[in-house]
């Protein structure tokens, strides 16, 4: 699904004389290199505050923490996305609120969160999910005559960019309240391990996360507030400056993978490539097709004999995991949701894939519908 160690490869000399410096300077915990990449990471995002952690799963709890939010209030989630955005919810104490999605884009619209407020709501988690923006203008619209916080989880979208009707253009993670992502080796900015940032263009809040990443501690012995522990290591620092240069090159990369695997489906009526928002570029976290007729688990088998990896994100919807069922309130009859498990299949898409690769994919999807 992802070729790191060609990707590893072809920026190893840069990634190397990085780490080298590192390990000479032992700058492994804060430091330079975290300094560094914070300031180029804000630079990218056009000045916004940038607060690096541990991971993406801390970033989506600092988020939270620093709304100051109370046990029992309500956290409106897409009930199609990883766990770890309702997890932190109910880690903290929070009521995670499940609504569905939109059938095109996966993400979820005003019309569907609308539907999921109460009283008790504070706050939305709007999931970016595969790689384009939800529609960020009409929620922020909304939000802001409710008086609801907004936090982006923008883990799988870091570079999209979302078009307001104004021609103001912002990416995403800048546009609510609060921004996260997460530098999962195999996302698009990936580190070599763990590793998130949280974003926000408001300084109170971003010298209160920082406070709260840092064991609530505004100076060193000086603990304000109760907080945690949640850095980013001066190593993944040091290769992530290195692979945000290359950033853009390598979601134009994706891009032009995705735009072939779309004229070569185009003509396959039982499979539904990825839609495109008009006020969102995408950058193909995830190329995600829609399989119809019932024929999605079929294709991945098909696929795999001929050792091509796919894989489904995601095969259950919050509500029907486990963990969540007597945790999360539902408000709706999620039948978007329910039908993109059954139907939804990510095919290869990475940097590294080379012309004789994606053939291979491609022809390897189109033998099982052609016979």
């Amino acid at each position: 699904m992802v070729d790191l160690q060609n990707q590893y490869l072809r920026l190893k000399g840069e990634i190397d004389r990085q780490v080298e410096q590192v390990m000479l300077e032992s700058a492994f915990i804060k430091g330079r290199f975290v300094d560094s990449f914070q300031q180029a990471l804000s630079d990218y995002h056009r000045g916004c505050h940038v607060i690096p952690c541990a991971n993406g799963t801390d970033a989506l709890q600092l988020a939270l923490m620093a709304l100051d939010l109370q046990p029992g209030d309500e956290v409106i989630v897409p009930a199609f996305t990883y766990a770890a955005t309702a997890e932190v919810i109910a880690l903290l104490g929070l009521t995670p609120v499940l609504c569905d999605v939109d059938e095109k884009t996966f993400n979820a619209t005003v019309e569907q969160i609308n539907g999921c407020v109460s009283g008790k709501t504070k706050a939305i988690i709007v999931v970016h999910l595969f790689g384009q923006c939800s529609e960020m203008e009409e929620i922020m619209d909304f939000a802001h005559s409710h008086r609801i916080f907004v936090i982006e989880d923008n883990a799988q979208s870091i570079g999209s960019t979302y078009s307001f009707s104004s021609g103001v253009k912002k990416l995403a993670g800048t546009m609510g309240h609060i921004g996260t992502t997460s530098f999962f080796p195999s996302k698009n900015l990936g580190a070599y391990g763990d590793g998130g940032a949280v974003f926000t263009n408001d300084e109170v809040l971003a010298k209160r996360i920082d406070t709260i990443a840092n064991h609530g501690q505004p100076k060193k012995y000086y603990h304000d507030v109760v907080g945690c522990n949640s850095r980013l290591d001066g190593m993944q620092a040091a290769i992530l400056s290195v692979k945000l240069s290359h950033l853009d090159s390598f979601i134009a990369s994706r891009q032009t993978l995705a735009r072939k695997y779309d004229q070569s489906f185009a003509s396959v009526y039982e499979l539904e490539t990825p839609y495109v928002s008009t006020s969102s570029s995408h950058v193909y976290h995830q190329y995600t097709v829609k399989v119809k007729s019932g024929k999605r688990d079929a294709l991945k088998a098909h696929l795999a004999r001929q050792a091509i990896p796919s894989a489904l994100y995601y095969p259950l919807p919050l509500f029907e995991q486990k963990a969540f069922k007597d945790l999360a309130v539902l408000r709706g009859e999620y039948e978007v949701t329910k039908q993109l498990c059954k139907e939804v299949l990510s095919l290869p898409m990475h940097t590294e894939m080379s012309d004789s690769q994606s053939d291979y994919v491609v022809d390897g999807v189109n033998s099982f519908f052609n016979g």
